[in-house]
């Protein structure tokens, strides 16, 4: 029984709130069939090693990490601006509840360095076992996620190449434990914007080997780390990247003040804040007059979109779970809600969505490197996130729009991820910049032939509709391209949702081929033929009103497949 005084009108079973769990203190990967099922694909004869590990790690991210969540959203990072002198110390003091969370993570962390090393040496793909990491993890709290892995492989990689042999190896000391250490931040963001290169107003000044930093960053995530990739304009007009750290040279207290930290609808765990530089001593993270540094800068934001893209899927999936948890404890018109037909078709429509959208990042970051991956997977899974959320929040009725039920902070997390490494019309123009100058629509196109190739048995209807819809999208891009400047940006969007909608079809056909030969069922063919009905089929002057109602025929199986 819960540890709550009996209330008087306590006649019924439906006051027995005890059968309400959610998804906090379940084991977040022995619940997730999906997941395991991507792990036996990408890790193979690794999977064995693994599995205990990530078992362990299930129970740590649903047990300790969501419960320390919370507490940190209620609590979240202050400020502590000067000392009991009056003296400026700019302090961001993290809450208990982080710090637990975040010792826990590091003690238990995919992304090291050692861990890498030790599960090639057991035939495990670290990239694949460090997506499964941050994919839990963002079930539990994007913000430590964004916490943890902002900017770390841009600091160390520019580090590495341009940094002066000191200030290196103080980088590499900051990041021994890898990446996601928790002590980097990018600094681009200026009250004028944060896309716009050209309003830059930060400067830097040469000052024999180091530069002088001076301006006001507006927005700057992770403002407690010990590492900043900070944007800035030299004398010559250029823009370019520099590295300041809180500690000169010579040990002393960095010019680096924090104004404020920004009082944000989610996200509360990671401190993000207004940051001056008055004359901060910084390191050019580029060859002299090469702009390299900011080319490398670009590629590696834009390689971090798929973090992001992981962020929306994190949410996605816990707002499934929570869904799926709720109507089955929860009892509407003498029955179970997750009895009710239209309750049935919502839940089925999350499930295919989430798992495309799975499919669709654990290809980017633990399979294909294509050039238009990250944009096209971020634009899809940063908005599923934010919609997944607000359908969790309507299952649960007026409790979802309660704080204390999960589901309301997850709606407020969610928002940002659709903003962080550019909103839905920049990933758009980065599309089009990769498809004008890298013509990166060609291997996009290969891997979805490539994908489809590999489509299970017994189901040649949905390949060749997701097949005869690739050609369509190859004759789009050949037609858009013909388009003036103008009508050619406007109608980027629709052309990336087609490409995403096409992508997203292909992998869950090759997803479903390689269960169907690995001996492990049919249910992702069937996952698959419902995503491409509903995104790429035609639905006729019905609406698709006439169409077989293969989700609610086969219900339990989508659903015994989704949480276990």
């Amino acid at each position: 029984m819960g540890r709550y005084l009996i209330e008087p009108f306590d006649h019924s079973d439906r006051y027995a709130t005890e059968r309400y769990q959610g998804a906090a203190g379940r084991n977040w990967w022995t619940c997730d069939p999906t997941l395991r099922l991507l792990m036996r694909r990408h890790l193979g004869e690794g999977y064995a090693w693994a599995e205990p590990r990530l078992e362990r790690l299930g129970a740590l991210m649903g047990g300790l990490v969501a419960e320390c969540a919370e507490e940190t959203d209620r609590n979240p990072p202050r400020l502590e601006k000067y000392d009991k002198w009056g003296r400026d110390v700019s302090r961001v003091v993290m809450p208990p509840s982080f710090l637990t969370a975040r010792a826990a993570l590091m003690e238990d962390n995919f992304t090291s360095p050692s861990f890498a090393e030790e599960a090639r040496s057991n035939w495990a793909d670290p990239s694949a076992l460090a997506a499964a990491w941050t994919y839990l993890l963002d079930q539990a709290d994007i913000g430590m996620g964004c916490a943890l892995g902002t900017g770390g492989d841009m600091v160390v990689s520019l580090a590495e190449k341009h940094a002066p042999p000191d200030v290196r190896d103080r980088v590499r000391q900051i990041f021994a434990d890898g990446f996601y250490s928790g002590e980097a931040a990018q600094m681009f963001t200026e009250r004028t914007g944060g896309s716009d290169l050209a309003a830059l107003e930060a400067t830097a000044e040469p000052d024999g080997e180091a530069w002088r930093l001076t301006g006001f960053k507006w927005f700057a995530s992770n403002a407690n780390g010990s590492a900043f990739v900070v944007l800035a304009r030299t004398p010559d007009g250029a823009v370019a990247p520099f590295l300041a750290l809180w500690e000169r040279r010579d040990g002393s207290r960095n010019a680096v003040r924090i104004r404020r930290l920004k009082d944000k609808l989610g996200t509360r765990s990671v401190a993000s804040a207004e940051v001056e530089f008055t004359g901060a001593e910084a390191f050019l993270l580029a060859g002299q007059g090469s702009g390299s540094g900011l080319g490398t800068m670009m590629k590696l934001t834009n390689a971090s979109r798929l973090g992001v893209a992981m962020m929306g899927v994190g949410v996605a999936r816990r707002a499934l779970v929570e869904s799926i948890c709720y109507a089955r404890s929860r009892e509407a018109f003498g029955r179970p809600l997750i009895e009710q037909p239209l309750m049935r078709r919502k839940l089925a429509e999350l499930i295919v969505e989430v798992e495309a959208a799975q499919v669709m990042v654990f290809d980017g970051l633990a399979g294909h490197r294509l050039r238009l991956g990250p944009a096209l997977i971020k634009l899809r899974t940063a908005r599923l996130g934010v919609t997944a959320a607000s359908d969790a929040v309507e299952v649960h009725g007026g409790n979802g729009y309660i704080e204390q039920w999960p589901v309301a902070r997850l709606l407020r997390d969610a928002q940002v991820n659709p903003i962080w490494e550019g909103g839905d019309n920049i990933l758009c123009l980065d599309v089009r910049r990769a498809m004008v100058r890298e013509h990166a629509h060609e291997p996009f196109l290969d891997r979805v032939e490539e994908a489809v190739a590999a489509a299970p048995e017994g189901d040649a209807a949905t390949a060749d509709l997701v097949r005869a819809r690739a050609d369509d999208l190859r004759k789009a891009i050949t037609a858009w391209s013909a388009l003036d400047p103008a009508t050619a940006e406007a109608r980027l969007y629709p052309l990336a949702q087609f490409m995403a909608d096409v992508y997203g079809a292909a992998l869950l056909l090759e997803q479903a081929g390689w269960e169907q030969r690995a001996g492990f069922g049919d249910r992702k063919a069937l996952v698959a033929r419902l995503y491409a009905e509903e995104h790429l089929g035609d639905h006729g002057p019905l609406r698709g009103l006439d169409r077989p109602a293969e989700a609610l025929d086969r219900f339990d199986e989508l659903a015994g497949g989704a949480l276990g």
